[in-house]
C-alpha cells in the first residue's frame, strides 16, 4: 500500500486550499497520519511512503487530467510507478523520527530524477546509447570505489557540482562515504543519486568539481601525499580536503591551490569554509576506457 504525506509545513499549507486535510492543522494532520500508519502496519501491511509535495502534485494532476481535490488523485500520486529506486518502507517508527529520513530520501529521489534525465539525454537513444551508458556507469563505479579506498577509515563527505559543456543545468550532490575495517558501508539512496549525478556530468562532457572532505577524527590515509604538498602541515593537523576537477567529462586530481580555490568558491556561494582545513591534492583515479574517449560529450 502506498501513502503520500505532506511532511513539510509549506507543502501542507499549499495543499490545504484543495480541502485535502479538512480542518486539521499540520501537527494534527501528522498525528492522524501516524495513527493510520501504525494501524496499517499492525495489520501486517507493507506501507510505502512518498512525500506529498505541493508543486509536484499539482503538476502531476495537470499532466494526467486529475482533480487535485479527489482522493483518487492522491492515491495515484502515492503509488506512481515512476518513483526512482526502491520504495521507502514504513516499519513502525514514530513519525517524528521518520520525517527527516523521508525528506532526505525524497530530496535524493529528486536529484536522481533530474540527473537521470540529463544522463539519458547525454548518452542518446541511438543503438549505441546502451553501450555508452554501460561504459559511463562502469567508470563512475570504479571512480567511486577508488575514492572510498583512498579516503580510508572513517565517515567522509563527497560533494559534487557539475554542468554540461554548453551552459547546461548545474547538478549537485553529496554523500557520506563510510569505511570501517576496510569495508565500504552503503549510505542509502544518496549513494545512487551521487553516482547518477556524476555519470550525467561525465556523459555530457561536463565541467565541475568533486571534493572529498576527510573525517576530522581520522588522519589522511594510504593515499596521503608528501607533507611538502602542504607546507608545515602533517596528516593530522586538521580536517583535510582533497579535490578532483571534472573537465570534458573526465576527473583529474586537483593541486593543493586548486582545492583551496574551490573551497573559497564554495564559500562565495554561501557554503561554510571548514575552519582549520588542510587542502590536499587529489590522488589518481581509474581512467575512462569507454566509448567517446578523447574528451567531450560521448558520441
Amino acid at each position: 500500500m502506498a501513502v503520500a504525506l505532506a511532511a513539510a509545513a509549506a507543502d501542507f499549507a499549499g495543499l490545504a486550499r484543495y480541502g485535502l486535510f479538512g480542518r486539521l492543522g499540520h501537527q494534527e494532520y501528522l498525528r492522524w497520519v501516524e495513527k493510520q500508519l501504525r494501524a496499517l502496519h499492525g495489520q501486517g501491511l507493507e506501507v510505502h511512503l512518498r512525500v506529498l509535495e505541493a508543486g509536484d502534485y499539482e503538476d502531476y494532476c495537470t499532466a494526467l487530467g486529475l482533480d487535485t481535490r479527489a482522493p483518487a488523485a492522491r492515491v495515484a500520486y502515492a503509488g506512481d510507478p515512476e518513483l526512482a529506486g526502491e520504495p521507502f518502507v514504513y516499519t513502525g517508527e514514530p513519525l517524528a523520527e521518520l520525517l527527516p529520513a523521508l525528506l532526505d530520501d525524497h530530496r535524493a529521489r529528486v536529484r536522481m530524477s533530474v540527473a537521470g534525465a540529463a544522463l539519458l539525454e547525454a548518452v542518446g537513444d541511438d543503438p549505441g546509447g546502451e553501450r555508452r551508458l554501460a561504459a559511463v556507469m562502469g567508470y563512475v563505479t570504479s571512480a567511486y570505489l577508488a575514492l572510498a579506498e583512498g579516503a580510508g577509515e572513517g565517515c567522509h563527505l563527497l560533494t559534487l557540482r557539475c554542468h554540461g559543456p554548453e551552459d547546461g543545468e548545474e547538478l549537485t550532490s553529496a554523500v557520506d562515504v563510510c569505511v570501517e575495517a576496510g569495508g565500504l558501508y552503503a549510505t542509502g539512496r544518496d549513494t545512487e543519486a551521487f553516482c547518477v549525478t556524476l555519470a550525467a556530468g561525465v556523459a555530457a562532457g561536463g565541467a565541475g568539481a568533486l571534493l572529498l572532505h576527510g573525517d576530522p577524527g581520522v588522519p589522511a590515509s594510504g593515499a596521503a601525499v608528501s607533507p611538502a604538498a602542504a607546507p608545515g602541515a602533517s596528516a593530522s593537523d586538521g580536517p583535510w580536503v582533497r579535490g578532483w576537477a571534472l573537465a570534458d567529462g573526465r576527473l583529474r586530481p586537483m593541486t593543493v591551490h586548486e582545492v583551496f580555490d574551490e573551497l573559497a568558491d564554495d564559500a562565495a556561494r554561501g557554503l561554510p569554509f571548514p575552519p582549520g582545513v588542510v587542502p590536499r591534492p587529489g590522488f589518481p583515479l581509474p581512467g575512462f576506457a569507454g566509448p567517446g574517449e578523447g574528451g567531450g560529450r560521448l558520441g
